[in-house]
């Protein structure tokens, strides 16, 4: 039961990414966006520790103390911005720091928490709840100030003048896209 609720839980999420990249040019992106849920260790532990309201990677990181598989997937994922750290020469030896994300990634990963919103807070779902989400946590993650500035734009952009207005400000002003 809990593998094909978790199935179609991913299923959804991807469609809804791959609809929202389309809509702002970016088809390879949505095409391949999170294929890696389908590998063995996010597929099994995302199986493992479904709940249907939240991420099973919190769960498993609630149980474990880590998420193998969110370790898995922030590495081999560029809308992440767990992905875009490397180490610093401005700051002491082995130290990493963010950098900063290219727009199509910072784009996607738009696209990803607005999706990621849809699945969780099914019919409760309003274009305020990604930046609510955000702003939960945004004392206490580790994202470059430049990527910070445009996440939070866009997450302002979807909560005051909706979906359209942002998909016209991610292929126009963040993406250079003429339409």
């Amino acid at each position: 039961m809990k593998l094909l609720a978790h199935l179609k839980t991913i299923s959804r999420h991807r469609r809804l990414v791959r609809q929202g990249c389309f809509r702002i040019g970016l088809y390879y992106q949505g095409l391949v966006h999170d294929l890696s849920k389908y590998s063995p260790v996010e597929f099994l532990e995302g199986v493992k520790y479904f709940q249907g309201d939240r991420s099973p990677n919190t769960a498993e990181r609630e149980d474990k103390g880590y998420s193998a598989a969110w370790m898995h997937h922030k590495g081999r994922n560029k809308h992440h911005y767990e992905y875009w750290t490397d180490y610093s020469a401005d700051l002491p030896p082995g130290t990493t720091a963010p950098v900063p994300m290219p727009n199509r990634y910072v784009a996607e990963m738009m696209m990803d928490r607005i999706a990621a919103s849809k699945v969780y807070k099914g019919k409760d779902y309003d274009d305020t709840c990604p930046l609510e989400y955000y702003q939960r946590g945004k004392d206490h993650i580790m994202i470059h100030p430049e990527t910070r500035r445009k996440l939070e734009t866009m997450l302002k952009i979807l909560a005051e003048r909706g979906e359209e207005a942002l998909y016209r400000y991610i292929r126009v002003r963040l993406l250079g896209k003429k339409h």
